[in-house]
């Protein structure tokens, strides 16, 4: 339309034609005809997004070929505690309780009388005991050609008699090598009579999330059964144990899966599968497993010695939650706090005390509880180790010589205690301990405010206070005055020793700006 048709055009026309005309532009540049990027009339360019070019879903048939004849189910025999007839009795005739006398005075030829003998497993009524075994079934792996199997410690525990029994059905018997239950690992090992078995190595690299992933195992006693999914996370920490560092994955684990590999798409084992996070007890999609490189280092000294040997520091530790990091002075709310170092051990020894704050072993940094009791149990029993703490509002660094950790002690606890909330007054009424009849000094806690914050806190009335900013407490003006001494030196938070029952725990409590 040239510019005098334009003007002699009705408006409606005019604007029916320039709608047209903006939604044939629109339409080009959606179909790819611009490539600069997106403009929003009075808004900024939009930045262009993100676009990833990777492959879809792959198949898994090779790997699925390659790995299944080296994964086996593990067949626990455990012996049951011998059980006599006559606390059995109940099974054969219905009863809840003992044999009513009508059974037990029968005359000898009555038709009931043998069954009743040989339930008793003689005519004269003497109690037979009998052995009972029970079953448990799980999976397992070859690492080797000639027979070492990985599994669970929870799969094998109790047992007394192994079979493994083969994707092609052959079964074998089997030797437990060792265990160790803090890692929920263990080695079996097969006689194959020099036959040569399919086996499958440990992966190198971490696996990154997102990662396909491969779950070959027994679930419910169904040998052979291949899962697949992805790495949904890593590191989690599902309070099995100080040394928690699962990979989470979402491939269906069920029961009897515990001690399967799980694979990446190279065949190689990312995982030991060990558990389920599940309400009924049936696969949601959250599955856990022991990373290959703790797998690597607890197996290779189970081959060795049957049994793992950690360092021990012994203390009883806690996060550094940002709360105390403030009544510390620390920058960061990182390391691990000690709540009370074990009589005669290792730290006791070297001048670790109640308050500290464990920053670095050998420089290397400590970012909480769980990474420094994974650095402590790196260490052989008699190293000496160089650890930097954080001791009133200073660095000081002492040297440590690790000691052998005791049988069913955890070297360091991962138990978080409760530093749920933020605090911004004591919100406590206090009172002397032995005063209040406790055989204990310190100062009780005699009411907590439901609604205030010590009680977000988890504080609770009876709890004791043994020290305020690292100082012993006896009276309630002791508390007063050291969150006093805190403020006016700037802290943000008052840090209480307490004594809950038996437990040992600190916790931080946000200080007034006005007293």
């Amino acid at each position: 339309m040239t510019a005098e048709n334009e003007k002699k055009a009705p408006s409606g026309i005019l604007r029916t034609r320039r709608s047209k005309l903006m939604a044939g532009a629109l339409a080009l540049a959606l179909a790819g005809g611009f490539t600069a990027q997106t403009m929003i009339p009075g808004q900024f360019a939009l930045a262009d997004p993100v676009h990833v070019n990777n492959a879809g879903p792959t198949d898994f048939t090779g790997v699925v070929k390659a790995v299944q004849p080296a994964v086996v189910s593990v067949i626990v025999r455990s012996e049951v505690a011998p059980v006599a007839d006559n606390e059995m009795q109940g099974w054969s005739f219905g009863f809840g309780g003992d044999v009513p006398d009508f059974f037990r005075n029968l005359p000898p030829n009555h038709p009931f009388k043998r069954f009743w003998n040989d339930r008793r497993g003689n005519n004269n009524g003497d109690q037979h005991k009998k052995h009972r075994y029970g079953m448990a079934q799980g999976s397992g792996f070859f690492i080797s050609d000639d027979g070492y199997i990985v599994t669970n410690q929870h799969v094998v525990e109790g047992g007394d008699k192994f079979t493994v029994k083969m994707d092609d059905g052959t079964e074998y018997n089997a030797k437990l090598i060792g265990a160790d239950e803090r890692t929920d690992l263990a080695l079996l090992k097969v006689d194959g009579k020099g036959h040569k078995f399919t086996y499958v190595d440990f992966a190198n690299d971490a696996p990154q999330v997102g990662e396909w992933v491969v779950a070959v195992g027994n679930p419910f006693g169904l040998g052979g059964s291949v899962t697949a999914g992805i790495v949904s996370a890593r590191g989690r920490d599902i309070g099995a144990g100080p040394y928690d560092d699962f990979i989470q994955i979402d491939a269906p684990i069920n029961r009897g899966n515990s001690g399967g590999p799980a694979f990446n798409t190279r065949g190689e084992v990312i995982g030991i599968n060990a558990a389920i996070y599940s309400p009924s007890g049936g696969n949601v999609g959250i599955a856990f497993a022991i990373p290959a490189e703790t797998a690597k280092q607890v197996i290779n000294e189970l081959k060795d010695d049957g049994h793992v040997v950690r360092g021990w520091l012994g203390v009883q530790i806690q996060p550094v939650s940002q709360d105390i990091a403030d009544s510390l002075g620390l920058k960061k709310a990182e390391g691990a706090l000690v709540a009370n170092p074990t009589d005669t051990s290792p730290a006791a020894e070297a001048g670790i005390k109640t308050g500290d704050a464990i920053l670095e072993v050998d420089g290397k940094p400590v970012k909480g509880p769980r990474e420094l009791a994974k650095m402590i149990a790196g260490y052989e029993p008699g190293a000496k180790v160089d650890v930097q703490i954080w001791r009133d509002g200073k660095e000081k660094t002492l040297s440590v010589t690790l000691g052998k950790m005791p049988d069913k002690q955890q070297v360091a606890s991962a138990d978080s205690g409760d530093t749920q909330g933020s605090v911004s007054s004591l919100g406590l009424e206090l009172a002397n301990a032995r005063e209040a009849g406790l055989d204990t000094d310190g100062v009780v806690i005699g009411s907590v405010d439901p609604d205030g914050p010590a009680a977000s806190k988890g504080l609770q009335a009876g709890d004791v206070i043994l020290e305020a900013g690292g100082v012993k407490v006896d009276t309630p003006q002791d508390v007063a005055k050291q969150a006093k001494a805190a403020r006016e030196d700037g802290r943000k938070a008052l840090l209480l020793r307490v004594q809950h029952n038996n437990d040992m725990r600190f916790v931080a409590l946000s200080l007034k700006k006005d007293g």
